[in-house]
């Protein structure tokens, strides 16, 4: 009897967390979620190139974040494999770029940083246009071709995230803000061969 007593107050807590996960499954949101979007590989004479864009990126919590002028920076990575039937394949290219956007409320104007297109930042008053620059990816250089072997089986992966906020000593008590404030998508891939 002593035995039941003490397992029956371990029971009542996991019947709770089973009924509140039961009520709120986790892709409760997921219309919601930052995807990947219109992938597409080509190339030009002498490299493979990539392009992308993120959809859903920017939620109403995101939003509200970079115009009260948080800046707020966008990671994207990109690997390339060279695929065999054995079950290791083999990494030739690795990169991670980042996009970041800050908001100047005198000028009224957005800066977007993207190191991997442009040496100095675009500005524009648009937080459309902003948001539209912090998304696409487009011209990645992933591959000079003659790294390639022709007829070679390869698969590119891309996975989009944002980076973890750091907030200044007096904001850290909005801890519940940045928790609904991140982003990570899964890793999107596409195989072919050249």
């Amino acid at each position: 009897m002593k035995l039941f007593m003490h397992s029956k107050r371990y029971l009542l807590p996991l019947v709770f967390i089973i009924w509140v996960s039961l009520l709120v499954p986790m892709n409760t949101f997921a219309d919601d979620n930052a995807i990947l979007a219109n992938i597409k590989l080509a190339n030009t004479r002498d490299d493979l190139l990539t392009y992308f864009e993120v959809k859903n990126a920017f939620t109403d919590k995101i939003n509200q974040a970079v115009q009260n002028g948080i800046p707020t920076t966008f990671s994207f990575y990109v690997s390339l494999y060279r695929t065999t039937s054995s079950l290791f394949d083999k990494k030739i290219a690795d990169i991670q770029i980042k996009s970041t956007v800050k908001y100047n409320s005198l000028k009224e104007e957005f800066s977007i940083s993207r190191p991997w297109k442009d040496e100095k930042p675009s500005v524009t008053q648009s937080f459309e246009e902003a948001k539209s620059w912090m998304t696409a990816v487009d011209n990645l250089r992933v591959i000079p071709l003659e790294k390639l072997v022709k007829g070679g089986k390869y698969q590119i992966r891309i996975k989009a995230e944002l980076d973890k906020v750091t907030l200044p000593l007096s904001l850290h008590y909005v801890l519940f803000f940045v928790s609904f404030w991140d982003f990570e998508t899964d890793w999107y891939l596409i195989n072919f061969t050249y």
